[in-house]
């Protein structure tokens, strides 16, 4: 039988080319970021790492046709990831601010893509997972309290949407689930965990959670 060759392989990947080494770019820089700078503090090549992964992802989007609300929220996390990786409370908010909008923007492209009333399991269980942020949460975020009660409804107003997509979008929708995820890891090390290895080992995992998220929310919201 005769081999296939190297631009017949290409042919048939669910990729372009140039959308598989952007693919392929974001997950080395991703692994980057995880494996050497996810437990480092504040620095130059983390910002450029950390939000390069992302906005490899953008690009990605835009070449593999990913819908527009999509590349928007892919935009918006690469920013929120900029700020994230930047000191005090002022870059936090900001990073916040833009991770909720684009969970807004996701929204929008879920209902875009068919989403409806998700099952009734779906609305209890994420109601009562928001409403527990008010007992293991609320209490130890002080002045941050509201816009953290805020990000909690926009980020369960996501996952319900995903949960509503018709059949077909399950990549996409266990892109959301891990995105949710890493949010509560992140919520678990920044205000609950103390300063150790099970703290940096939630580090890395949440960025694993959370880059994977994304990358399969872009992935799977490609025309089939």
């Amino acid at each position: 039988m005769r081999r296939a060759s190297f631009s017949e392989l290409v042919a048939r990947m669910p990729l372009s080319f140039p959308a598989f080494i952007l693919l392929g770019s974001a997950a080395a820089l991703a692994l980057w970021q995880g494996v050497f700078l996810a437990t480092k503090g504040p620095g130059v090549t983390k910002t450029i790492v950390k939000t390069a992964a992302v906005a490899a992802l953008v690009l990605l989007g835009l070449v593999a046709g990913a819908p527009g609300w999509i590349v928007l929220g892919l935009a918006l996390g690469a920013l929120g990831d900029l700020a994230l990786s930047l000191p005090g409370s002022r870059a936090f908010l900001a990073g916040m601010a833009a991770f909720a909008a684009g969970h807004l923007c996701y929204v929008a492209a879920f209902v875009g893509l068919g989403a409806g009333v998700p099952p009734w399991p779906a609305l209890l269980g994420f109601a009562a997972l928001g409403a527990s942020t008010e007992l293991w949460l609320a209490p130890r975020t002080g002045a941050l309290r509201w816009p953290v009660r805020g990000y909690v409804v926009v980020i369960v107003a996501m996952a319900l949407a995903a949960l509503g997509l018709p059949e077909g979008r399950g990549i996409l929708v266990f892109g959301v689930l891990a995105f949710v995820a890493s949010d509560l890891l992140l919520a678990l090390e920044m205000f609950v965990l103390d300063n150790g290895p099970l703290r940096a080992g939630v580090k890395r995992l949440l960025w694993a959670l959370y880059w994977c998220g994304q990358a399969l929310i872009v992935l799977g919201s490609l025309p089939a």
